[in-house]
């Protein structure tokens, strides 16, 4: 088993109790990483493209993305679509974290090149089960690539 890696966590999320859940979920789970929110799309790509009021950021991007699907502004297609479709960013694995189970959802996420699609379980327990899994896989079992920030070499 590789060391356990403390690679930082973004999580778009607009919902404050779906991120309270989150948080629980994670400390339940036993995960140390580090879990940064951002509540809309739009602030999610300006702070992983490094503009605006977080073109001085100097920090390595986080090492997964958990993104919502249903965002205010940019949605979280869109988000997933410029986040795939950057050089600086398309290494970095994002998990869809969604209350859709929509077929289409899934498939066009899948589609524009999510990683993992993962429907949110209605109950603490069961979120709990996926999120301990999920940490399990994307920090102790797979080898994540290296981030920088945008501009840096």
């Amino acid at each position: 088993m590789k060391p356990i890696d403390y690679t930082n966590i973004l999580l778009v999320e607009d919902s404050d109790e779906d991120f309270i859940t989150v948080q629980r979920a994670f400390k339940k789970a036993g995960a140390k990483n580090n879990l940064f929110r951002l509540k809309t799309g739009d602030l999610a790509v300006k702070y992983l493209l490094r503009k605006d009021e977080y073109s001085d950021l100097t920090d390595e991007l986080p090492g997964v993305i958990l993104l919502d699907l249903n965002l205010p502004g940019l949605d979280g297609r869109e988000v997933l679509r410029i986040i795939k479709t950057e050089e600086s960013l398309k290494r970095i694995p994002v998990i869809v974290l969604t209350t859709s189970g929509d077929q289409m959802d899934i498939d066009a996420c899948y589609e524009i090149g999510a990683n993992s699609y993962i429907q949110k379980p209605v109950e603490f327990t069961g979120f709990v089960s996926a999120l301990s899994m999920l940490t399990d896989y994307w920090f102790e079992i797979s080898v994540l690539p290296k981030t920088e920030s945008p501009g840096r070499s």
